[in-house]
């Protein structure tokens, strides 16, 4: 899928955004790494106008070590929404970038026509904790990403991976080491009920990373929520599972 490749300069952070389709727009939210790219959401450029921003210390964006927070990527895509000129928007956040997308949402509800939460992150849950994939040996993250890894990271370059490789999952390992410590914020259940737009939460049945039982937790504190549970799908649910987009796009549309 050919994007449209464009930087901004946000507060001194050279910020790629990658573009492509059109119809109403679709803001999407990666999470805490970039390595498969995001081919997967072909199907949603033949109903909306993608909008992917790599965060910063993420992706092609550069990174900056003052980003040492979760609030500081809302704060940071505040500022590249004025750059864009988009006024309000279809949501999706997945993992690290729903938890991105629940402190926007629950700030700034005005910009956000629907929500949809992917796998996120955010809430504590002791019972049912999120595994630090940072200490998992690199060798082990696609069987706990992913229900068939060899569907989700098949396309990664074949044999051994380049220097530019390498040095962007360490620059991307770095910066989550930063913003997610811890992956929660204690405090983020007491202003969920802020969420008053159309939510979707979305699951893999599969999920390793943040086991699917997390999303009983979320669907306690969510306002308007429908729940898709996606079967063999893991935490890259996206990626391995049309259904979930197909899923996400319909709620979209309504």
């Amino acid at each position: 899928m050919q994007f449209e490749r464009q930087t901004l300069a946000i507060n001194g952070i050279d910020t790629v955004v990658l573009r492509a389709g059109s119809g109403d727009p679709l803001l999407y939210l990666h999470g805490a790494g970039t390595a498969t790219r995001f081919d997967f959401m072909e199907p949603w450029t033949k109903r909306f106008e993608v909008i992917v921003p790599f965060h910063p210390g993420f992706g092609e964006s550069a990174d900056d070590p003052a980003v040492t927070e979760i609030h500081d990527f809302v704060l940071h895509y505040l500022e590249l929404f004025e750059a864009l000129d988009l006024p309000r928007f279809n949501l999706v956040g997945q993992s690290m970038g729903g938890f991105i997308a629940t402190k926007l949402a629950i700030e700034h509800r005005y910009l956000i026509e629907r929500l949809a939460l992917v796998c996120p992150v955010g809430i504590p849950i002791p019972e049912h904790p999120t595994v630090n994939f940072l200490a998992v040996p690199p060798e082990e993250l696609p069987a706990l990403l992913a229900y068939n890894p060899a569907a989700v990271f098949g396309h990664l370059p074949a044999g051994a991976p380049s220097e530019a490789f390498l040095a962007e999952r360490a620059k991307e390992g770095a910066t989550a080491g930063r913003v997610l410590s811890p992956p929660y914020d204690p405090k983020l259940p007491r202003y969920l009920h802020r969420l008053t737009m159309p939510t979707l939460l979305v699951w893999g049945k599969n999920d390793q990373l943040t086991p699917t039982i997390q999303h009983q937790t979320w669907l306690k504190y969510l306002p308007r929520v429908e729940t898709r549970l996606i079967d063999k799908a893991g935490h890259l649910v996206l990626e391995e599972a049309p259904d979930s987009l197909a899923a996400i796009a319909e709620f979209f549309e309504r």
